[in-house]
């Protein structure tokens, strides 16, 4: 994960981008933002504290990676960042040529320049790229002039206050944002990116027509695939290839995984298979899946690698063994697959589960 604690802003433009499908336009500013110390400060939270996941991206063209406009635009300010207002005015239009969609909203784009952000242990600079979308209303006190006249033993004054509503940025909420940092420039430099939005459109236009980035293939990247891929293997596939594998067997399967990659710093497919798996015929069944999923989603998965922990971390709450029947109970299996039992009587289908205490 990146350090952000020694960061400092050098330079901020800002620019108003509105939608191009319904012909809103854009704003581009002149100079960049007189930064105060107390400005700094607040700038630096908003912009950086959001970036707390080890998902990292590089920019991407099928082609070539100096095909892709933010890639230049970023090699230019590295390569001289008095360059960053005129390269910023070009990512404003880049964005509007972007916002196509009549769902994307409008907003301030922000394009940053950092230095000394750490990233596995070295300090480099960065091209923060971030936009706000949705205003917050607050409240603003206004004081008149206080009479102050009153005597020795009185400490309190006497003044009329105003309140007025004001719309502007909430400095704890970032909307996008991508920081690319000046390393790794041969692969389309390090990329982390947010999206709070979190909608399709919105995922489709920052990430892939606008930033234009791919994952960065790393232990987060083969940790988060290979529990995705072996997650969709025991839901879809195994179903379909082997008669009675209940929901418990599933559940059962997808515990001893994420425990796997819990347990362990390193990733063996042989070990994982032999550990996890164990059934000779399943073995087999999923390395054949595993070679399909990597054709199919165009994705390269060594049969070794180190394990990312906060991969794990992120990818287990999908793995998540519930058993639902109809719409009258919920089986959560968390562990000994031995302890819970399937039947069918003349009632109907049923669970039976053991257990030494409840609470």
């Amino acid at each position: 994960m990146p350090v952000f604690e020694a960061s400092s802003i050098e330079t901020v433009a800002v620019h108003r981008v509105g939608n191009k499908a319904t012909e809103e336009g854009y704003v581009l500013s002149r100079r960049p933002i007189h930064l105060t110390e107390q400005l700094q400060d607040v700038l630096v939270q908003y912009f950086l504290s959001p970036f707390k996941v080890e998902e990292y991206y590089h920019l991407y063209d099928e082609n070539n990676v100096e095909m892709n406009p933010i890639y230049r635009h970023c090699s230019n300010i590295f390569d001289n960042p008095d360059s960053l207002m005129e390269e910023s005015c070009q990512m404003a239009e880049l964005l509007y040529d972007a916002s196509i969609h009549a769902n994307i909203m409008g907003g301030d784009l922000f394009v940053v320049y950092f230095s000394q952000c750490i990233l596995n242990g070295n300090a480099i600079d960065a091209v923060g790229i971030f936009k706000s979308e949705s205003k917050a209303r607050f409240l603003k006190v206004l004081h008149g002039d206080e009479d102050w006249s009153r005597d020795a033993n009185d400490n309190s004054a006497q003044t009329q206050y105003e309140l007025e509503v004001h719309q502007g940025i909430n400095p704890s909420k970032l909307d996008k944002g991508a920081i690319i940092f000046n390393t790794e420039a041969d692969r389309g430099f390090v990329v982390s990116v947010v999206d709070a939005t979190n909608r399709s459109v919105d995922a489709l236009y920052w990430k892939d027509t606008f930033l234009g980035v791919r994952q960065r293939e790393d232990e987060y990247y083969n940790t988060h695939t290979e529990m995705q891929a072996y997650k969709k293997f025991v839901t879809d596939e195994l179903p379909q290839q082997f008669e009675g594998v209940s929901k418990a067997d599933q559940a059962d399967m997808l515990n001893r995984c994420s425990n796997y990659f819990k347990q362990n710093d390193n990733f063996d497919l042989q070990t994982f298979a032999q550990e996890v798996i164990a059934q000779p015929e399943v073995i087999d069944s999923f390395k054949e899946y595993r070679e399909q999923y990597q054709q199919e989603h165009d994705v390269q998965l060594p049969e070794s690698y180190d394990i990312s922990e906060s991969a794990v971390k992120k990818q287990s709450r999908a793995f998540k063994s519930v058993i639902k029947l109809d719409k009258n109970f919920h089986i959560y299996v968390h562990g000994n697959r031995e302890l819970i039992e399937q039947g069918e009587d003349e009632k109907g289908k049923f669970y039976k589960v053991y257990f030494k205490e409840e609470s």
